[in-house]
């Protein structure tokens, strides 16, 4: 699947500000960069830095006073193992691979730790690990209201189970605190994604099943094989679009995604779906 993404950015800076941005798509054996453009209106120079166990691309520069409108534009393919979640187990703590245990713990946003009990009493006796992971998203799209406002940067999923309301970011957050308080190693993507309305960078989660990593998402708002993965980590922390110090302000980001190959059109699919086996 081929798809072209553009994401622009503007902003309003005070004083001289240090921005690092995470807005480029990875490169992994399931995702490939066909072209790419990232361009900044003032031509302030920046440097860039791949992370070599998540794949995240940073981008760091300094941006002084005045007006900057940055650009990203790529063309994407991706190449999605998909797989009968019917088949797709659980794996044991004792035979997961040492590199996924850092996502089995309590992270700032997901505190597995205090909705352990729920999670067990609610899905424990589902056998099969898609299985499971698919009701934990059943679950949330059933039981919280997709509410913009409802929440902020401060919000965890323990407020999220509270309130019972919040957005993608929320959701993704709760869907890994549900399946690490189970036993499933469970991080945050986030991703440009198809048929996003209105389109804006999204957010879902990944569940480690089987031999990979699986991509879920419980908004239900684009299809799961519609996902370009940005930037992965524990939690929305460690995957934030940007990060800044100084003082600066814009206008809301403006995202496109359009699909370009010359596929007719398919229904969403409810198989199992990863574009990243590490």
């Amino acid at each position: 699947m081929k798809f072209s993404v553009n994401c622009s950015l503007q902003y309003d800076v005070a004083t001289d500000t240090t921005l690092i941005l995470n807005i480029e798509a990875q490169r992994n054996a399931g995702q490939n960069i066909l072209a790419e453009r990232f361009s900044i209106s003032s031509g302030v120079p920046t440097d860039s830095h791949v992370v070599p166990e998540t794949g995240n691309r940073y981008r760091r520069m300094v941006l002084p006073f005045g007006q900057h409108q940055i650009s990203y534009t790529a063309d994407i393919e991706t190449m999605p193992f998909v797989g009968d979640p019917g088949q797709i187990a659980q794996v044991p703590v004792a035979a997961l691979p040492f590199d996924v245990f850092g996502h089995l713990s309590p992270s700032r946003y997901c505190q597995s730790d205090k909705l352990g009990r729920f999670a067990w009493r609610t899905f424990g006796d589902i056998a099969n690990g898609h299985e499971k992971v698919t009701a934990i998203c059943n679950w949330i799209f059933e039981n919280v209201d997709y509410l913009e406002g409802s929440s902020d940067v401060s919000t965890s999923a323990y407020d999220t189970f509270t309130l019972r309301a919040g957005v993608c970011r929320d959701f993704a957050h709760l869907g890994i605190t549900f399946a690490r308080a189970l036993g499933i190693p469970a991080r945050f993507v986030s991703a440009y994604a198809l048929d996003l309305i209105p389109q804006d960078f999204h957010a879902v989660f990944e569940a480690y099943l089987g031999d990979r990593w699986y991509l879920f998402d419980a908004t239900r708002l684009c299809p799961i094989d519609g996902i370009m993965r940005i930037g992965v980590g524990r939690d929305a922390a460690d995957s934030a679009f940007a990060s800044y110090f100084g003082q600066l302000s814009g206008p809301p980001k403006l995202i496109s995604v359009k699909r370009i190959d010359d596929q007719p059109p398919t229904a969403w699919t409810v198989q199992a779906v990863s574009i990243s086996a590490n």
